[in-house]
């Protein structure tokens, strides 16, 4: 069976084809899902265009038991339910007006004018219920060719949209290989002014996909070299520690791949929080991964147990990668301590300390910190006379 066989013999696809298209209308799976079909990858969204009006959408989908949630009615786009999975269903359109983002559309029936519309050719693709791919814009023979362009005139496209700077460049990454094409990067390059004008989330969003992507060092560079990465991050990137670290951690994920790819020191977290409104949770796990002691396969045993110890595992393995890329030893084996070693709990109350005759209060505080400081460098022991000696050498010595 084909893959695009495949993606029509879904139940759910099934299902949606036979509610909405025929009686006078069409509908296609569009975009992505049939690019990726067509190069054997798994869709992760299966999108569909209709001659269908948002209205006539919802009256079918009613009819037909389906829920339908007006997501983008608006621009002609409606959610089905089919199944509890989520199609989004999007009306052909035509501009009436165009001025970027906030173009005058009216819906139409012509899915050459609606491919038009779109960024890039590769995903300008549609695939009716019998398995046939419409191509207008020369998607298959790029797809086939590793290559991104964009579809009509590059600057004309990214002025409607600065954000396909992003996108071109997250495309190029995951489906071209080769050099960009030449067209596309000049005008990304002139227009990268335009960057600026773009809401940060949706800048986080676009580079945390970008980041994750078959060609991402690679094209960091390209961007870096091109000055369009500093724009974005408000500051130096280092593609090579990015390519190291994927070497090292193939899996890593995206926040993992953008501290490699832009920490230098802790307080890099904060200028990237605000030029990528990242969460707290996000900003402080940067600012972990770049702060404490260096952690790469040089170090000792009892060096890494007491960072595993103090970290905790996932800044651990998250600190462990920062300070090993580069490196050319495989990091495996100290990333795997927080699955071979139990980090033990500190043994010590402050009933014991306060038997020692130390009161509540700083100094009980202060007492437990040097206790189990000690404790660490002693190596974690555990049992009740070691523990004993320590305490009594670690409150003699104060």
């Amino acid at each position: 069976m084909s893959i695009s066989a495949a993606l029509l013999a879904d139940s759910a696809v099934t299902r949606l084809f036979e509610v909405l298209d025929g009686a006078g209308e069409e509908t296609r799976i569009a975009g992505g899902a049939v690019r990726d079909a067509l190069i054997g990858k798994q869709a992760a969204e299966i999108d569909f265009a209709t001659t269908a009006t948002p209205d006539e959408v919802i009256r079918r989908a009613s009819a037909a038991g389906l829920k339908t949630v007006p997501t983008g009615v608006e621009h002609g786009t409606v959610t089905v339910i089919v199944d509890k999975r989520p199609f989004e269903v999007t009306t052909l359109r035509r501009d009436v007006e165009t001025f970027g983002r906030h173009a005058v559309v009216a819906f139409g029936r012509d899915w050459a004018e609606d491919a038009q519309r779109r960024d890039f050719t590769i995903n300008g693709l549609f695939l009716d219920r019998m398995g046939n791919v419409h191509d207008f814009v020369g998607g298959e023979a790029d797809l086939a060719a590793r290559r991104v362009r964009f579809i009509g005139d590059a600057r004309a496209r990214i002025r409607e949209d600065y954000l396909r700077i992003l996108r071109f460049f997250r495309f190029f990454s995951g489906y071209a290989d080769g050099a960009p094409d030449a067209e596309a990067f000049s005008a990304a390059v002139a227009e990268r002014a335009g960057l600026d004008r773009l809401s940060r989330e949706r800048v986080r969003a676009e580079l945390f996909k970008l980041v994750v992507t078959r060609r991402a060092a690679a094209t960091a560079k390209i961007m870096s070299d091109a000055g369009l990465l500093g724009l974005v991050l408000g500051g130096m990137a280092r593609p090579r520690r990015l390519l190291q670290l994927i070497a090292l951690a193939p899996d890593a994920d995206a926040v993992m791949r953008v501290g490699a790819l832009t920490m230098f020191i802790p307080e890099n977290a904060d200028r990237l929080r605000e030029r990528l409104r990242l969460s707290n949770e996000e900003t402080e796990r940067l600012r972990r991964m770049a702060t404490g002691p260096v952690l790469t396969p040089k170090s000792g045993e009892a060096e890494r147990k007491a960072a595993l110890y103090r970290l905790g595992a996932q800044t651990f393995r998250d600190r462990v990668l920062f300070c090993s890329a580069g490196e050319s030893e495989d990091a495996g084996d100290i990333l795997a301590l927080p699955d071979q070693w139990a980090v033990p709990k500190f043994p010590v109350t402050a009933a014991q300390i306060m038997a020692q005759g130390v009161e509540k209060g700083p100094r009980l505080g202060a007492a437990l910190a040097r206790i189990e400081e000690n404790w660490i460098a002693a190596g974690f022991p555990m049992d009740a006379v070691a523990l004993d000696r320590l305490i009594a050498e670690t409150m003699r010595a104060n």
